[in-house]
């Protein structure tokens, strides 16, 4: 198998990287070890699209950011992403964080964020009614903005197959051969993969890669962010992303509506030695409550619905890096990739592929490239007449699977077979939010099973919740 460019890792950036690079006349191919596009930190994070107002001025995340936030509007009316520009509140909850606004705004004019506007403590409650009364001020980020994480990613690997490029799941690279000081391919649980040049975008694993080809100046040091998810029904809710007064380690612990009208509430920021530790624990959560508290008193937390965990890429040294070098010809290194990784992505894209240019690739540009992506019709939110179409065309989309979600096995089967095929009940919880309603699958989920196992022409045995080893029946229990 031979690739003009091989990309290692299917999340929001690598799925990116390999979109840009189909608008050229390239072959690409993306690899991942996982069944499904999304990595483990693009499907596990706050879901917001940042501005960059925080970022370090002059930095290369600082520029990667900024230029990225204006491009979501066009981006994801093109490629069908649910997207809101909803806006995040910094309250100052004490004296000492208010002594701390003007620090903050100017460090957003050094980035190029010229809208964030000062907010009496009047102007906040009468936006925010739920925050601490006793707020003495804060400042307003129009841009910020909410996304769905799933369908960003799932839908840029969509378009990227649309326009030639080859996505190949399950499968991990091993090693990568090198004749002299270049790279010339990569070994992978699925065979030998010829490459003229090859980019390393695997996140949490990107030292490991990195190793391969003798580069060990840096190590990935993972961040576990622990979140709740409140039901939709909660008594206490936000109308925009309430952030805190961000520290040196982490942006905080925040409360904001997702995509869908859940609340997100969360994360804590943990170091681990440990990049498979996707653990809840009684002291991250606790700590949640404590501090969320203090920004949103009434929160309620006893109306979860699931709390999860991701992990962040954190690099020691710190920092966001793509790298090449003059001792490995054609390789990309991109390390660092943290809490902005989902948003830079789009800008991470452009970057690398210039990157790519410069260090001797040739690229022609297609005149043919295929800039729009249609997802999967959405039943619940038709009117009636339109269900009523859908259902005669056919009458699967008329069969509800999922009750909290109103997800129908119509779209289920087209999941499975769509162009990235949802061949797990994660990949279909992602696409859809089957199992991700109040009950969390407890309905729904055989009858997910089986619907996989038919489409797929398999036994439900081997179904399976994610990974290659999580399969989700062991055989009859009546």
């Amino acid at each position: 198998m031979k690739a003009d460019v091989l990309v290692i890792g299917a999340g929001a950036v690598g799925t990116a990287i390999t979109r840009e690079l189909t608008k050229y006349r390239l072959n690409v191919i993306c690899v991942d070890k996982r069944e499904d596009v999304g990595g483990d930190c693009s499907k596990s994070n706050s879901a917001i699209i940042h501005t960059g107002y925080d970022a370090k001025p002059g930095s290369l995340e600082s520029e990667l950011v900024v230029a990225a936030n204006p491009q979501y509007d066009k981006l994801t009316a093109d490629l069908d992403i649910p997207f809101k520009r909803i806006g995040a509140i910094l309250p100052a909850i004490t004296d000492e964080q208010f002594a701390q606004l003007p620090e903050i705004k100017e460090k957003a004019l050094k980035n190029r964020v010229y809208d964030v506007q000062y907010l009496s403590k009047e102007q906040i409650l009468a936006i925010e009614p739920n925050i601490n009364p006793e707020v003495k001020g804060g400042l307003f980020i129009p841009r910020e903005s909410i996304i769905d994480p799933f369908i960003y990613v799932v839908a840029m690997a969509e378009n990227a197959v649309a326009n030639g490029a080859k996505f190949m799941l399950n499968t991990e690279v091993t090693g990568i051969r090198k004749d002299g000081d270049r790279v010339i391919g990569a070994e992978t649980t699925n065979g030998y993969i010829e490459a003229d040049y090859i980019v390393n975008a695997a996140g949490l694993f990107c030292d490991e890669i990195a190793n391969m080809v003798g580069k060990f100046d840096y190590t990935v040091v993972p961040r576990k962010g622990q979140f709740y998810i409140l039901d939709k029904n909660t008594g206490c809710k936000v109308n925009h992303i309430v952030l805190p007064i961000p520290t040196k380690i982490t942006k905080g612990k925040l409360m904001t509506p997702t995509i869908d009208g859940n609340m997100l509430v969360g994360p804590t920021a943990e170091d681990l030695p440990d990049k498979y530790d996707k653990s809840t624990t009684t002291e991250g959560l606790d700590s949640i409550r404590a501090d969320v508290q203090k920004l949103i008193p009434g929160v309620m937390l006893q109306d979860t619905i699931t709390q999860f965990s991701g992990l962040r890429p954190n690099r020691n040294p710190e920092g966001l890096n793509i790298d090449v070098y003059d001792d490995v010809k054609h390789y990309v290194n991109l390390s660092g990739v943290r809490s902005t990784g989902l948003t830079n992505s789009i800008s991470v894209g452009a970057y690398v592929a210039n990157l790519l240019r410069e260090i001797g690739l040739k690229m022609e540009f297609k005149d043919d490239f295929i800039e729009k992506r249609k997802g999967i019709v959405c039943i619940r939110e038709l009117s009636r007449e339109e269900q009523h179409k859908k259902i005669l065309e056919n009458p699967l989309y008329g069969n509800i699977v999922c009750r909290c979600e109103s997800v129908t096995e119509g779209e289920i089967v087209d999941a499975i077979h769509s162009p990235i095929p949802a061949t797990t009940v994660d990949a279909i919880k992602r696409r859809l939010r089957a199992g991700m309603g109040r009950c969390q699958g407890g309905f729904c989920g055989p009858k997910v099973i089986e619907i996989l196992a038919r489409e797929l022409k398999v036994d439900p045995k081997e179904i399976r919740k994610n990974n290659s080893k999580s399969y989700m029946v062991c055989g009859k229990v009546k």
